[in-house]
């Protein structure tokens, strides 16, 4: 095999999101909402405990037979993927109701994600060798701006997010579109993520596929260099 391109996840694989616990603690604090100490802890772990935020802990708790539906189809559009997020908020009592909305919307922002320590050295030198970088994510919301404030935007060159097209990986019409986008065929494309079931579907296409693990970004150093060496 011949790597002409690479596909990239975004969260857990390019990108991580902020601890719960500063997800909330951003939230109340733009909001002008105060929780003592000990009540904010307890909010934090009950909103990871139900898998509230986008991007971090999947639930713990059982998803509510109410949202079953919206939450398998979470990421085919906006609306369902911030019925999906905000439902599961509203199990955790706040001190405003909005709140939950102003969680979704803070998520979404650059500043509730860092890259990885080696994202921007790795696409550099993908690109640098002339290869094609996209970017292939199950999201109910554009990412571009968060690569942009992170300075890797100029290193992709198609964003293919199921969102936008209706269509959630595992299944393959989401990578044949990022294929076709990259330029590259199936077989000289390489898949990179952190979910074996959802990434890896790409492998029915005939890409290859590499998985890295879904850590803190302190905890992930250099996750993502493998990539340069499989891509050589």
């Amino acid at each position: 095999m011949t790597v002409k391109g690479v596909l990239f996840d975004f969260s857990g694989t390019l990108f991580r999101v902020e601890a719960t616990e500063s997800w909330l603690r951003a939230v109340l604090a733009e909001t002008g909402h105060t929780l003592p100490e000990p009540e904010l802890a307890e909010k934090a772990q009950a909103l990871e405990e139900v898998g509230a935020l986008a991007g971090g802990a999947r639930p713990v708790l059982p998803v509510p037979a109410r949202l079953a539906d919206v939450w398998e189809a979470r990421d085919r559009s906006a609306e369902q993927h911030r019925a999906a997020f905000t439902g599961l908020s509203r199990q955790v009592s706040l001190p405003d109701p909005g709140l939950h909305d102003a969680l979704y919307d803070r998520h979404m922002t650059p500043a509730a994600w860092k890259p990885y320590p080696d994202a921007a050295e790795v696409l550099g030198a993908l690109r640098g060798r002339g290869l094609a970088v996209g970017v292939v994510s199950n999201i109910g919301w554009d990412p571009r701006p968060v690569f942009r404030e992170h300075g890797l935007d100029p290193y992709v060159g198609t964003y293919v997010l199921s969102y936008e097209h209706g269509i959630q990986k595992p299944d393959p019409r989401l990578f044949t579109i990022a294929c076709a986008e990259l330029g590259v065929p199936p077989e000289d494309t390489l898949m990179v993520g952190d979910d074996r079931r959802a990434d890896g579907g790409a492998a029915a296409l005939g890409c290859a596929v590499h998985f890295v693990d879904h850590l803190p970004v302190a905890d992930r150093p250099d996750g993502l260099r493998p990539v340069l060496d499989l891509a050589d």
